[in-house]
């Protein structure tokens, strides 16, 4: 089955290269992805707010994709999360689906619940697999310590998203240790990076991302290594912005998933997009095998 490749509002605006990025593995590992012109946002701003515009919208790109009988790969975390959740709440509450399907069949579309949508790290574990990930690399890293952030979207609630144990996941760092690199133990591994409070209370979201910065530091790790865009606004332009207004100077770079992979399957830096962070990913060179 060909795949819809669910883009993410914050890509496009401000993290052109995450999907640049993303487009040029998926190619290289023979993904085959289709573009519906119709999607829009997933909801997820609207998720405590209006929890039925929420659902709509999550709906109507989840029906989008089963009117072109097209699985669904989302490249972030939040759109992940609200497509996963409107899904369940969907199939779960029959009378509500209705009511939805009321609205979209304006637009001539109906939501049925056929599609399941999948995260791109979930379609490079769970069904190309991390072995034969590896057997595609061209190149490996050696003495690299990466701090793997999974992000919360992705891992709670884990009844719903099913991507892998929340409090004990092992998929990312099999992606990451696929390429040679080292995934660290590291302390708040797995909470919040703080994006969510940016914009509300900024020192509270700096603080949860120096916390985390400094568990990183401690762990010895080379980069901090995401798959959410707003994770890695967070890590790349908050920190830098952190650091200049905070007079900080030990920074740990975050570096997208597919720029680590891209990187190993001997793609362009330019096409990954390595001199759009914000942070420097100079150094990661001196760890090629």
């Amino acid at each position: 089955m060909k795949t819809a490749l669910f883009r993410c509002c914050v890509t496009s605006m401000d993290l052109g290269h995450y999907e640049t990025s993303c487009d040029a593995v998926l190619r290289e590992l023979g993904i085959e992805v289709a573009g519906v012109k119709e999607f829009g946002c997933c909801g997820y701003p609207l998720k405590n707010s209006n929890k039925r515009a929420y659902l709509l919208s999550s709906a109507r790109n989840l029906a989008l994709a089963e009117r072109e009988d097209l699985a669904l790969l989302t490249l972030c975390n939040c759109c992940y999360g609200s497509l996963k959740h409107a899904a369940r709440t969907l199939r779960e509450n029959p009378s509500l689906k209705g009511s939805i399907n009321v609205s979209l069949e304006k637009e001539g579309l109906w939501y049925e619940g056929r599609v399941e949508p999948k995260h791109f790290l979930q379609v490079l574990h769970d069904d190309i697999g991390a072995e034969v990930v590896r057997n595609r690399l061209k190149r490996t890293f050696k003495g690299l310590r990466i701090a793997v952030h999974y992000g919360c979207h992705i891992l709670r609630p884990s009844s719903v998203v099913q991507f892998d144990r929340a409090f004990q996941p092992t998929k990312f760092d099999v992606l990451v240790e696929a390429t040679g690199a080292r995934s660290v133990s590291w302390r708040g591994k797995l909470e919040c990076c703080g994006s969510p409070l940016m914009g509300v209370n900024d020192e509270l979201s700096m603080d949860l991302m120096e916390k985390k910065i400094a568990g990183a530091l401690e762990a010895g790790a080379d980069f901090i290594c995401v798959a959410c865009p707003y994770c890695q606004l967070q890590f790349d332009t908050v920190q830098e912005m952190a650091g200049r207004h905070r007079n900080r100077t030990r920074r740990v770079p975050s570096v997208l998933y597919q720029q680590l992979l891209g990187l190993c399957l001997g793609l362009d830096p330019g096409a990954l997009g390595l001199d759009r962070n914000r942070l420097p990913l100079d150094a990661i060179e001196r760890f090629y095998a």
